[in-house]
């Protein structure tokens, strides 16, 4: 997630025998920015990924029960249309709880391969569903699915389905979700499979308070990266000197949610003091609502192609279940696919 503008030039500092050199350069180049921001993938360390299952759990937070509502009532004939001994690819496993109503009903399933960029969440998940399905094949994948991971599946890629849920896909934009659909279906192969979920475009108020909701534990998940920072990169932020922030951006389509400074301050990360004036914010994450219509063509754009769509009765969610072939020529060679 850039704005396109260049960053100042930051000596890289010594990585360190406990320092994430990954971790590290991403920080440091998002906040050497004239618009700060913050990769949203680094929400989850193990704390982060326990506070997304809390939020999952609130009043407010609609999008995971509604898609659980939808993939309960219509697993059957997802399974139908999938068929037997397919090899289920979790991208962003977390803690495996929706792909169980696809294992409970897929046709003597090959193999279920979790991956997941939180090494100690993806193990601990990985290890309860394996007791729980002991016929199955349990193969997790410590890895970041936005690069590239070594992959191999029996069958080949029309006994492949790949399971994206949590409308995940809405944290990129609309041109980084159609690179990423295009590298994700050439990395699959033609006949693959995608079923995933898209959150649909809504009452504004009711978007607004699903990433701001009353109790904190939005507030306190996005926070978490400033306390993921100073645990892990020797930062010095003041938490209580930054607040939470979540809106809707109509014009791009898109929730965002910011850390705002509430004063002037300095904070320094492995050393590196980075200056916030009264107000100005970090950019962490956005999350894109679309049409059904929209999302589709999106794919189609990738080389997906839509077999069918299922949405609960409001609408709020969608479940797409789509086949890849091959992206249009125009977009085969897109900028970070």
């Amino acid at each position: 997630m850039t704005d396109g503008t260049a960053s100042r030039r930051i000596a890289m500092p010594a990585s360190g025998p406990d320092r994430d050199a990954g971790f590290l350069k991403d920080v440091l180049d998002g906040l050497g920015r004239p618009v700060k921001t913050l990769p949203a993938k680094h929400f989850y360390d193990q704390r982060g990924s326990r506070l997304f299952d809390r939020i999952c759990e609130l009043e407010e937070y609609y999008p995971t029960r509604t898609e659980t509502a939808i993939l309960t009532r219509h697993a059957g004939d997802i399974a139908e249309r999938i068929g037997r001994g397919v090899t289920l690819l979790e991208l962003g496993s977390g803690s495996s709880v929706k792909v169980r109503l696809l294992l409970d009903v897929l046709d003597q399933p090959a193999a279920y391969v979790p991956v997941d960029i939180s090494g100690a969440h993806l193990e601990a998940s990985a290890a309860r569903l394996a007791a729980d399905y002991p016929e199955i094949p349990v193969s997790p994948i410590h890895a970041d699915y936005n690069q590239a991971f070594p992959l191999s599946v029996k069958g080949g890629p029309e006994r492949t389905l790949a399971f994206f849920p949590g409308s995940t896909i809405g944290n990129f934009s609309p041109e980084e979700a159609r690179a990423f659909l295009a590298r994700l279906g050439r990395q699959l192969g033609p006949g693959s499979r995608l079923l995933i979920g898209v959150d649909l475009k809504k009452d504004v108020a009711r978007l607004e308070a699903a990433y701001d909701d009353a109790a904190g534990v939005t507030a306190a998940f996005n926070l978490n990266l400033l306390e993921r920072i100073n645990r892990e990169l020797d930062g010095t932020f003041d938490i209580a000197a930054f607040a939470h922030r979540a809106f809707y951006n109509g014009d791009l389509g898109r929730i965002e949610m910011h850390l705002e400074s509430l004063r002037p301050q300095t904070a320094l990360v492995a050393g590196v003091p980075f200056r916030f004036q009264a107000g100005e914010t970090i950019h962490t994450e956005v999350s894109h609502k679309y049409t059904v219509e929209e999302f589709r063509s999106l794919g189609r754009d990738a080389g997906w192609l839509a077999d069918e769509t299922w949405t609960d009765g409001e609408p709020l969610f969608s479940i797409h279940l789509l086949t890849f072939q091959a992206p249009p020529s125009r977009f085969r060679r897109t900028s970070g696919a």
